[in-house]
């Protein structure tokens, strides 16, 4: 095991554009990282220069005391799960699994005692007579990991390597993953687009926006005190809500609305009475609203127009509008053109299944306001 070290790293590509900028990012021996963002934030440009398929431009990568910006892809001690499985169809599952150790010289009793071993624990002891297409898709994956494991490297690499499994098989394998990493203790570099595996995967997650590091913490810290806008609108499903407000009067307006906020709200936030009188951005989570049906709630409550409900059995998703100007980070602008009227916001609330609510009605929405989020709409960093 070994921890890896990414500073100033860049990469500009000959056309001249820049998928990773100044990268500062440390992962601790043993540390399952996880690497998030949108299509061309950066992340898998990151994995590859960390695996030498790419060649960082600027800054410097260290695995453990040794610094590998001119190190050969094979001699950096790295194990890679692609998305694609890459397995060689004509080999059997053991053979794939040992085929590296082979190419090292390693003896046929330890490449079969180290790919037992992987099967094992990867639960494919009786798979490894076949060849990879008579396997489902997870059974293929694993045999990737397998391949992974038997190396016994200083890291796994890891690419998207969920994202071509239906929806129950990546569930079953973002918990077995998570288990193996307990078990093995090996440093882990997992990159996604998906926010649900980041935040159920990584022991610390990266959030990259751009090609530079947006934000980098535990998940619930970025989940709980997002650094900004974009952080905020995209971890979290369905995504927190943001709005644009005013700050008067000890209370929040939205649209023709009010909030009190309370003093709780001022002591975590001494920050915030800077913006007295001026815009901000106000973030409420979904799961952060609870419906009045007997009445509005004094200086909590916004009432809503519902456009739509989605039952989920275990929640119902209401979707409403409310009378404040819409905002947008800059992952949303392209569906802009769908967007409601810029005087409105769409909000998302969670809701128990079964509430009372019903397109085309209005909704009473408690709001909790010890839990609302505040954002600088010019810098668009948290307000803190």
């Amino acid at each position: 095991m070994a921890s890896i070290d990414f500073a100033g790293v860049t990469k500009t590509f000959p056309d001249g554009t820049t998928a990773v900028a100044n990268l500062d990012l440390t992962i601790r021996d043993g540390e399952f990282m996880v690497l998030v963002g949108p299509s061309g934030s950066g992340k898998s440009t990151a994995l590859r220069m960390l695996a030498g398929l790419e060649e960082n431009t600027g800054g410097s990568i260290r695995i453990g005391d040794r610094v590998v910006d001119d190190v050969e892809p094979k001699d950096r001690d790295l194990a890679m799960v692609f998305q694609s499985y890459a397995l060689y169809p004509h080999m059997t599952v053991a053979e794939n699994m040992g085929f590296a150790l082979k190419m090292q010289g390693v003896g046929k009793p330890e490449i079969a005692r180290r790919v037992a071993v992987a099967a094992e624990k990867l639960g494919i002891t009786g798979l490894l007579e076949r060849r990879p297409k008579a396997l489902s898709g997870g059974q293929r994956q694993r045999v990737a990991v397998g391949r992974a494991i038997v190396r016994d490297p200083a890291a796994f690499l890891m690419d998207e390597p969920l994202s071509n499994l239906d929806a129950k098989l990546r569930v079953e394998m973002r918990a077995y993953l998570a288990r193996l990493h307990q078990e093995l203790g090996t440093t882990t570099v997992y990159v996604t687009h998906d926010q649900t595996e980041a935040m159920t995967m990584g022991d610390r997650v990266a959030v990259m926006r751009d090609g530079r590091l947006a934000q980098c913490g535990p998940p619930a810290q970025l989940y709980d005190e997002p650094a900004d806008l974009f952080v905020a609108g995209f971890m979290g499903s369905p995504a927190m809500n943001l709005l644009r407000a005013r700050i008067a009067g000890g209370d929040v307006v939205i649209g023709h609305q009010r909030l009190t906020l309370t003093d709780a709200v001022w002591a975590a936030r001494p920050a915030l009475r800077r913006f007295e009188g001026r815009d901000v951005v106000v973030g409420i989570r979904p799961e952060s609203v609870a419906q009045s049906p007997n009445g509005p709630v004094a200086g909590r409550t916004l009432e809503l127009d519902v456009a739509l409900t989605e039952a989920l059995g275990s929640d119902l998703l209401v979707h409403a509008d409310v009378d404040a100007p819409v905002v947008l980070t800059a992952d949303q602008e392209e569906l802009a053109e769908d967007a409601v009227p810029e005087t409105l916001s769409r909000m998302t609330l969670r809701l128990p299944p079964g509430a009372p609510v019903r397109a085309g009605e209005k909704v009473r929405a408690v709001i909790d306001v010890e839990r609302l989020h505040f954002f600088d709409p010019e810098t668009e960093r948290a307000i803190r």
